[in-house]
């Protein structure tokens, strides 16, 4: 849509698509991975999230959530876990997320050339996905594994 410099377009909201997300983690040293599918993106389902990922770690054990700079993950109200440390990456960096190949990897091989009726069918194809992406932890290994990052954590 065109709009003059430095103004904003004035548009009606379009109401003829509906949203899920899949928020997910995952682990290629322990070949793991945890994922959400939510009816929205914001702080509540986040923490949700971080509340899954952190009882998902081994007792103990510290964990290290990367993520981009979406507002809700850099929100005050975020409540994150006491074995998570949360490692915000750079502005316009996706590449330094492995995070971002496993969507995209889901996005090739499980959602490429296929239309939803409903937002519930989207829902249901996004936890048949992840649940097929796990069912093969050495998939989620090899989509992960960046040898800068196991150089960098030694």
């Amino acid at each position: 849509m065109w709009a003059p410099k430095n103004t904003r377009p004035r548009i009606q909201r379009d109401h003829r698509y509906g949203y899920c997300y899949l928020f997910g983690a995952a682990c290629a040293a322990r070949q793991a991975a945890v994922g959400l599918v939510a009816p929205k993106a914001n702080t509540e389902w986040m923490n949700e999230h971080l509340a899954a990922i952190s009882a998902a770690v081994s007792e103990g054990a510290p964990g290290v959530v990367v993520l981009d700079g979406a507002g809700w993950h850099r929100s005050g109200d975020l409540a994150v876990p006491e074995n998570l440390r949360l490692l915000v990456l750079p502005p316009y960096s996706p590449e330094l997320n492995p995070m971002e190949q496993v969507f995209q990897y889901l996005k090739a091989n499980r959602f490429a050339n296929r239309v939803f009726a409903t937002v519930a069918a989207v829902q249901a194809a996004c936890a048949a996905a992840w649940a097929w992406l796990c069912s093969t932890p050495e998939r989620v290994a090899s989509i992960l594994q960046r040898e800068w990052v196991t150089a960098a954590a030694s």
